[in-house]
């Protein structure tokens, strides 16, 4: 599997715990970074768009106001790749740690 791009993985994370529109995914990615990163509409809805084709998000429509709402959920792949993304995430981090402390390990 490729890295995913920050936007993606950001995109996943903010539908790791529950479904949402686009809208209520930007302004979670803005919860969750403190208002440091806000994706741009156009942005979001190119990362949804690649992750339908990919398979790892799914379209669930609910009506509201006689207009049909779009709202995304990780598809059971998508989870599997989240996670394998954040697995490698933190690897990378903890390598990090411990070559900035000096503690590099053969």
């Amino acid at each position: 599997m490729q890295p995913l791009s920050e936007s993606t993985y950001l995109v996943l994370l903010a539908l790791a715990k529950e479904s949402l529109h686009g809208y209520g995914i930007i302004k979670k990615i803005e919860e969750y970074s403190g208002g440091e990163i806000v994706l741009a509409p156009g942005t979001l809805y190119g990362v949804l768009t690649n992750l339908q084709k990919q398979k790892l998000i799914e379209l669930v429509t609910a009506e509201k106001e006689s207009r049909q709402k779009k709202i995304y959920r990780l598809s059971e792949e998508g989870h599997h790749s989240f996670l394998q993304e954040y697995a490698r995430i933190k690897k990378m981090l903890t390598i990090s740690d411990d070559i900035l402390k000096g503690e590099e390990k053969a």
